[in-house]
């Protein structure tokens, strides 16, 4: 007979090992011993617990005795695990280590060294799972008004000129020493009280309250590797990463993946991964919610027009060569879609208003509310494209339509509510949407980077493309989801449907692919290389536009507990300066690499700061929501809030699975992904840097902005790129520099 545990034993199994980190119970048995042997020999026992709790026992037999042993030892045991955890929090509290050169060769202060010590010994009692070091995070610390304001008008002094920037001065001025010290009062109460002062209003406010589409306005994508190409077989590609996923979920669940810690020792916050599978973002008139399941058995696969329910585990997770099978009977199946079925999900891709009142009124009972149930409980949903992911070097054009395929598809091929929709090409490519409002694109890239590395660490093909190994049983067949699409949805769908193609018409990409360097010379420069493209793009932006502009970086402050992310303005009076230089002509190259070196520096500075709690736009953010619920008017914070972020921008990070040596494989590099832009006159750039000698753009503008381009903002980051690495050249050429 076998005995399976369910999701909710497993759950409340890893609740009690992370409820007890960083303790364990071979621990307790040891005090359990010593408590006894203590007590039975006469001699005292610490507190003189024991005896105090006998004279609560009726009586002092030998079952008592040790029962009052065993609770003796239950209270050492948890006082010492809270000591231990309560020792830990305060140490990563301690954000010294992030200031302070990791260069070859660097020294490292004595305090450093010895806080260093100090966490290998509280954190090394136990192995730590998923959740377990959740409890010792720190709370994310809130600035002081004071600060905040001073790094908000430093940030904002390259965009005014001298009259602009004085008023800003007064207004900032007026706010600290007015309404805002009230609302600070307040955010410092919520601060104490909640586990993020942030987190929660920014997924409610940022994200669910939002009523404008999701599709490309706030969903993402991701791409496959473009030089791994396992398999043309879409089936066999398709099954293979449903499989991964599955076994990652499985991960998930047992809390089996380890804990992502930075220099190997500080922890990452883990708890946006709760909600990567059987998750979905639900409609609502006001604002929408996201719900997410314990357990799902299923997946939806969408294919030409019509939906299927592919049951995944029985008994176990099905093998890639038995999910094949149902692939390929979806894939062979020649039913026709149903009247308004092929474009259902364009539901998903237009207003959020829109779609809420018609799940309400027409998806609330009988087959649609089965078959809605169905998708929206899956634990995601597969899109099989009938036309190919196509890459080529030679035709940039091609990689461009692969994006946008991802970003947006058809309209209504993508279920936009779900957590993330996996994409298939015709040609055996991969890729996905995700939703972004149940966490950030670093979570999605960890997923995508163990599937990835999955190709190249196990066998997963056999010489004519099919998933490897054979099924050991018949899999369950996949079972046509049924629906009853009268003339009103038909409507609902259309409405929703010209929406999203009035998006799509409006939008463009760009991903450019540039080869010439990466990340191999800008450490020979000694330069980040966040940093240093930072500065490319702000090149870029300036020649473009001839101007600057306010400039969005996420960062990440998962370093605290439920962290999300905050932003970095890479816009700075350093680098605002260097950008001079470098278009004055008589600027002399050693002027302008020391300009370089220091608008960098500032730049490390700023992401330091913002991923240590010492950020600029969350805290105006939560101060802006304080301010709305006490209905306090604040003309500073309303300027604020609606400065448009014409450069946003984002790295996509890689080297989140201990998996991925791109030495050895650098064919398992994703190209990264991208997002929409979030001003209407302005560019979404995301960027990856795939290796020593690779880097790719993501870059996105609206089309009916008559100021941008995605296609001529590409050219100007080349254009930076190369101007930077000939600056380099040039200063280490003249000063005997290698």
């Amino acid at each position: 007979m076998v005995f399976s545990i369910s999701p909710g034993e497993k759950q409340c199994y890893n609740s009690i090992h992370n409820g007890v980190y960083p303790g364990h119970y071979r621990y307790l048995c040891v005090i359990i011993g010593l408590v006894a042997a203590f007590h039975f020999n006469g001699y005292g026992v610490p507190l003189n617990m024991t005896n105090k709790i006998l004279r609560i026992l009726p009586g002092d037999t030998l079952p008592l005795q040790l029962a009052a042993c065993f609770l003796t030892s239950l209270i050492y045991w948890l006082t010492a695990i809270y000591i231990l955890r309560y020792i830990l929090k305060l140490l990563f509290m301690y954000k010294g280590w992030m200031y302070e050169s990791r260069a070859r060769g660097a020294q490292i202060s004595m305090k450093t060294k010895l806080w260093l010590v100090l966490v290998k010994i509280f954190s090394g009692w136990n192995t730590p799972r998923l959740y377990s070091y959740q409890g010792s995070l720190p709370r994310l610390p809130l600035p002081s008004i004071h600060d905040t304001m001073i790094r908000y008008l430093r940030s904002v002094k390259p965009l005014l000129d001298e009259e602009k920037y004085k008023r800003m001065e007064k207004l900032a001025a007026e706010f600290e020493n007015g309404i805002g010290k009230k609302l600070q009062r307040y955010l410092i109460l919520k601060s104490w009280w909640s586990t993020n002062y942030v987190s929660d209003w920014w997924e409610e406010y940022v994200y669910l309250r939002g009523r404008s589409p999701l599709m490309i306005n706030s969903n993402f994508y991701g791409t496959d590797a473009l030089l791994l190409h396992p398999t043309k077989n879409q089936a066999a590609r398709a099954a293979s990463t449903i499989n991964s996923l599955l076994v990652f979920r499985r991960l998930i669940e047992r809390q089996e993946l380890e804990p992502i810690l930075v220099q190997s020792l500080v922890p990452l916050c883990s708890w946006q991964y709760e909600r990567i599978f059987n998750t979905t973002r639900i409609p609502g008139l006001e604002t929408d919610k996201i719900c997410h399941w314990l357990d799902s058995n299923h997946i939806v696969v969408y294919h030409k027009g019509r939906y299927f329910k592919v049951i995944i585990y029985k008994g176990r997770i099905l093998k890639p060569a038995e999910i094949q099978i149902q692939i390929q009977q979806i894939l062979d199946d020649t039913s026709e879609p149903l009247a308004g079925e092929e474009k259902l999900a364009a539901l998903t891709a237009g207003e959020r208003t829109h779609w809420a009142n018609t799940r309400t009124l027409l998806f609330n009972k009988g087959v649609n509310k089965s078959s809605l149930d169905a998708i929206e409980k899956a634990a995601f949903v597969v899109a099989l494209d009938d036309f190919p992911y196509e890459y080529d070097p030679k035709d940039p054009s091609k990689l461009d339509n692969y994006g946008r395929a991802l970003l947006h598809g058809k309209g209504y091929d993508r279920w936009f509510d779900k957590s993330f929709t996996l994409c298939v090409g015709s040609n055996g490519r991969i890729g996905f949407n995700a939703e972004h409002s149940w966490a950030d694109a670093a979570v999605m890239a960890h997923i995508w980077e163990w599937v990835i590395t999955t190709e190249t660490w196990e066998i997963r093909y056999d010489e004519a493309g099919n998933a490897a190994g054979k099924p050991e049983f018949t899999p369950p067949a996949p079972i046509r989801l049924k629906w009853e699409l009268r003339f009103e949805v038909q409507n609902a769908i259309e409405t929703s449907l010209k929406v999203a193609r009035g998006l799509i018409s409006d939008i463009d990409l760009r991903i450019l692919e540039h080869t010439n360097y990466g990340k191999g010379f800008m450490k020979t420069c000694g330069l980040s290389p966040d940093a240093y493209i930072q500065m490319a793009l702000q090149l870029a932006y300036y020649r473009d536009a001839g101007k600057f502009c306010l400039t969005y970086e996420a960062t990440m402050t998962r370093l605290y507990r439920e962290g999300r992310t905050e932003t970095l303005r890479p816009l700075t009076l350093e680098s605002a300066a260097w950008v001079k230089a470098m278009v004055e002509d008589k600027i002399p190259g050693e002027e302008r690499v020391k300009l370089l070196r220091i608008a960098c520096e500032k730049h490390q500075s700023g992401y330091q700061d913002a991923m240590c709690g010492k950020g600029i736009d969350r805290h105006l953010f939560c101060l802006y929501v304080v301010s709305k619920y006490l209905e306090a008017d604040s003309p500073f914070l309303k300027e604020v809030l609606s400065e448009p972020w014409r450069l946003s921008t984002s790295q996509t990070p890689h080297g989140q699975t201990t998996r991925l040596n791109l030495k050895k494989h650098p064919n398992c590099i994703s190209a990264g992904g991208g997002f929409g832009p979030v001003a209407d006159d302005g560019y979404g750039v995301s960027y990856i840097i795939a290796g020593e000698d690779l880097l790719f753009f993501h870059i996105s503008n609206k089309k009916s902005c008559p100021t941008t381009d995605c296609h001529r903002f590409a050219r100007k980051i080349e254009e930076a790129l190369a101007d930077i690495k000939q600056l380099f050249l040039q200063y280490k050429s003249a000063n005997g520099v290698k």
